[in-house]
């Protein structure tokens, strides 16, 4: 049985938690910070989790972290 690739892209931006949820960075934090207000900032600092909807897809770019 051929290994199966693990897609590298999807890999630097999830991680797979000991629970199975995928865990994710928060949007719009990188640039054009100055409009943001700080509750906005401070927000965008805690990582999120992936919605259950696509999280079947994502674990199957991702085949060694289930």
């Amino acid at each position: 049985m051929p290994k199966v690739k693990t897609n590298k892209a999807a890999a630097k931006r999830y991680k797979v938690n000991s629970k199975g949820t995928i865990k994710r960075t928060s949007a719009n934090g990188r640039h054009r910070l100055a409009t943001k207000t700080t509750r906005q900032k401070k927000s965008r600092k805690v990582n999120a989790y992936a919605d259950k909807t696509v999280e079947a897809g994502i674990k199957r770019l991702l085949p060694y972290n289930n």
